[in-house]
This record gives structure tokens, C-alpha cells and sequence, in this order.
């Protein structure tokens, strides 16, 4: 069974006789049924009863049934009532519109509305380029998904991925202060996203493109790129290939490899994975063995899909073909951006010596992380319940930070080798072990420094385009 999670926690009401050992009796009921309590409130005290809160973090819902059974069990025990925490963080939504003006009296209204504000606007008119100045368009991008590939929930559609990108923007104005909303699309054409998103630019600085299924994404990010002014980044992608090589850099420090010399099997050949092995390849990667859901992408096989193509030609240099299981014999790295419980035991234990596993898929991951350490000197997940969390928000905050900043529209590969060495120069090496080969996501200076990262290596690139 999967452990306790924050992401399932709850609170039960319960009414109990009075007595002086009923709230260590009320905790044991619940720690025997499998929950890890983490509060425990009288909220109404009586000469008979009393009424306690025990708030405790479970695996999933069945889970929570059990919880309030083994209570009402108890003699002269009720559960009142069961709330979700998780739920009612979301009730109302995560975000609201704060103006960060006053608006006090008739003359700041003048000035922030009418009669004044259409000089602003007549400015801008004269020139579009005063709106990066003028208005929100200086500090605030789009999150923008169609919702057809969310977590790793699927195609859920736009209304039920709204959450995720409530909670993305959250991050964005937490870690960076950058105001983004999100932009939950229905559709999922592919020519309609495009079009949907050229016309509502000129109110962002940037488009954080999330949660669009592959080959689909590649194109939208493709053509939005050509045909914008302003950054676009697929977090999906990019987000994600920024924190693995991050990780990767100093894992290969902590087990003595290089990047050169190692074997890495990445599973998942989707927007993650495709972005993953570029970037890895472009840092020195030679022997990348890239897996679908059929097994290895092998040269022996016509691929239609220009990305498959791709990696056939430019991965698995001794065009192995054969199972993901079997590919992971003598690996020394391997990179999960899959699915759930994909490898055992076995396929770990097959591994190099000294092998490290990043099993990233959310919420479960592709090898359980208890048993891959028993075989892999490094194991590291996306989930924020076990060492060496790989996730997403130490880079983008931090790169659409460095990009706002820097007033650029293109991204280029320079900057995401930035962002990555800025993230893993981030754990000293005094630091360094097994278990900490990447910042925690809470660690105060990690988008402050991957924004000046993303910055400097945007005014190399200007720089050079000049000398050019």
C-alpha cells in the first residue's frame, strides 16, 4: 500500500466519552488503521463528552472510509463529520485580482481610469512596444492548456485541469513574482490553440504552455515560437528536461561517472522524454536508449512521427531492440517520465553498479522508490514525500523570471543549460550526498539565481547576434 500523503489528508470530527486517555485512545484507533496523525484539537470539552478534531494524512479515499469506520467502532465514539483538506484548499479557487494601485478618491480615479488612462493608451498606440512598460503585459504570462494530458491523469479536459493551472500560477507569484493566470482552452485542435493564443498575446509578456499532449504540442510550440514576439516555453518539455539534468549532474558526481561514459535508458518518449534526451545529448550524453511503450526506438523501424524519427537516428548507438526490461541490463542511469510500476525489482538489480534511478512519474512512479534503493546507489522522484524531489518549480519561476527581466522572445538552449547548472550549483558540494543531489523547491535563493542565469545567458546571446 502506498504511504500516508499530505495530498490526501484529512480532519475528523469525533465525539467521544470524557475521560483522561480518550484523545491517546482516539490516536492509536487512527495510527492502527494505517493514517499518520498530524494534529490532534479538543474543539468543545463537556462534562461527558468531548468533541475532537484529529487531523491525519491518508493514501486515498477508500483509505479515509476505513479511518471513520475504525473510529465509529470505538465505544461511545461518532465521527460528526469528514473533511477533505485537500478540497477545501480549493474551494473558491487559488487566485483573486488584487489592484496594486489605491483607489481612493475621485483623483486616483481620474488618473487610473478615465480621463487620464487614455493618454496611456494613446502612447501605447504610438508605440506597442510602451505596453511591456505600461501595463500588466510586463509581468504576467498565460498558462495555457487544452487539458488533453494532465499529470498523469490523461485527457481530462480543459474545466478539470483548471486546478493544476490555478496551482501553477500560485507558483509562479510564490517563487518569482510573476502574475500568470491561467488559460484552460476547450479545444484541442491544433490550429485553434495557435490562433487562440496569437490573438490573446498582447496582453502577456510570455505563454508557459502545459498539459498538451504529444506529437500536438510540438507544433503548437513550434509555430507560436515563430510567430510571437514573446517567450514561449513548454514546461512539459523544457521544465522538466532543465530539473533531470540538473539531478543528473550531481548524481554522476556522487557515483564518480560522466555523462560521456554512462548508459542511460529514459522511459517515456513524449513531450518530457524527447525534451530530456536532447538536452542530454547536447551536454555530452553518448549512449541514450530511448524506450515507448512497444520497447526501444531502433533504426530498424520507419517512424512516421518526425520526434521517434529523430531518436532513432541520433540515440541507442548499438540499435538494441528489444523490451524496456530488457533495455535496463547493465544501465547506469535510468530516467522514468512514463507511467506507474513499469520496472520490479529485477529490472533495478539488473543495473550497473552504482546505478541511479530518477522514477518521475506522478502521482506514482514507475519503480517503487524503497525497493530501487535497495539495488541503486541514487534513486530520486517527482513526488515530494521521498529524497531528491525532481520537480518542475525550481526551474520555471526562476527561467520566465530571467526572461521577463531580460524584455527577450526567443529561448534558446543556452539558457536552459543556465537554468540547469544554476539549480544544481545550488547543493555545495559539502552537501552533497545519496539523498541531496537537488534544492529543495522551498529553497529561498533557486529562482532568484536561475533568473539571472536565464538573463545572462539572454544577453549572450544578444551580444552575439550583434557581433554577427
Amino acid at each position: 500500500m502506498a504511504n500516508p500523503s499530505p495530498g490526501n489528508s484529512i480532519t475528523l470530527r469525533v465525539s467521544a466519552p470524557s475521560n483522561f486517555t480518550v484523545t491517546s485512545e482516539l490516536a492509536a484507533a487512527v495510527g492502527a488503521a494505517g493514517a499518520a496523525v498530524t494534529a490532534l484539537d479538543v474543539t468543545e470539552s463537556r462534562h461527558e463528552s468531548i468533541v475532537v478534531d484529529i487531523t491525519a494524512n491518508t493514501t486515498d479515499d477508500a483509505h479515509a472510509q476505513r479511518i471513520k469506520e475504525s473510529l465509529d467502532a470505538l465505544d461511545g465514539v461518532e465521527v460528526l463529520h469528514v473533511s477533505d483538506r485537500t478540497f477545501l484548499m480549493h474551494l473558491g479557487g487559488k487566485l483573486e485580482v488584487v489592484p496594486k494601485v489605491a483607489l481612493r478618491n475621485r483623483d486616483d480615479l481620474s488618473r487610473a481610469y478615465t480621463p487620464g488612462v487614455a493618454r496611456v493608451c494613446m502612447a501605447i498606440a504610438e508605440d506597442p512596444e510602451a505596453a511591456r512598460n505600461l501595463t500588466v503585459k510586463r509581468n504576467t504570462i498565460a498558462v495555457l492548456t487544452d487539458g488533453s494530458a494532465v499529470l498523469g491523469l490523461g485527457n481530462i479536459g480543459p474545466a478539470a485541469a483548471l486546478p493544476v493551472m490555478e496551482g501553477k500560477a500560485a507558483l509562479f507569484k510564490q517563487f518569482a513574482n510573476v502574475d500568470a493566470w491561467p488559460v484552460c482552452l476547450d479545444t484541442q485542435d491544433t490550429e485553434e490553440i495557435i490562433m487562440i493564443a496569437k490573438a490573446m498575446a498582447p496582453v502577456y509578456g510570455g505563454i508557459n504552455l502545459e498539459d498538451i499532449a504529444a506529437p500536438r504540442c510540438f507544433e503548437i510550440e513550434k509555430r507560436l515560437r515563430d510567430e510571437l514576439d514573446i517567450p514561449v516555453f513548454h514546461d512539459d518539455q523544457h521544465g522538466t528536461a532543465i530539473v533531470t539534468l540538473s539531478a543528473l549532474t550531481n548524481a554522476l558526481k556522487v557515483v564518480e561517472k560522466k555523462i560521456a561514459d554512462v548508459k542511460i535508458v529514459v522511459a517515456g518518449v513524449g513531450a518530457a522524454g524527447n525534451a530530456i534526451i536532447q538536452l542530454l545529448i547536447a551536454q555530452g550524453a553518448t549512449n541514450v536508449v530511448a524506450c515507448g511503450r512497444n520497447g526501444s526506438i531502433h533504426r530498424n523501424e520507419v517512424h512516421t512521427d518526425e520526434h521517434r524519427a529523430w531518436l532513432a537516428e541520433n540515440t541507442n548507438p548499438d540499435n538494441f531492440e528489444g523490451t524496456l526490461h530488457e533495455a535496463m541490463a547493465g544501465a547506469d542511469v535510468f530516467i522514468g517520465v512514463s507511467g506507474p510500476n513499469v520496472l520490479g525489482e529485477e529490472q533495478v538489480a539488473a543495473m550497473a553498479e552504482k546505478a541511479i534511478v530518477f522514477a518521475m512519474a506522478n502521482p506514482t512512479p514507475e519503480v517503487d522508490p524503497v525497493i530501487a534503493a535497495r539495488h541503486a546507489a541514487v534513486v530520486a522522484t517527482g513526488r515530494s514525500d521521498f529524497p531528491n524531489q525532481i520537480n518542475n518549480v525550481l526551474a520555471f519561476p526562476g527561467f520566465f523570471r530571467g526572461l521577463l527581466d531580460a524584455g527577450v522572445s526567443d529561448i534558446t538552449p543556452n539558457m536552459l543549460v543556465a537554468a540547469a547548472e544554476a539549480i544544481a550549483n545550488g547543493v555545495s558540494d559539502e552537501e552533497l550526498n545519496a539523498s541531496y543531489i537537488i534544492p529543495s523547491v522551498f529553497d529561498p535563493h533557486v529562482a532568484g539565481n536561475v533568473a539571472a542565469a536565464v538573463a545572462a545567458a539572454a544577453a549572450g546571446t544578444i551580444t552575439e547576434r550583434k557581433q554577427s
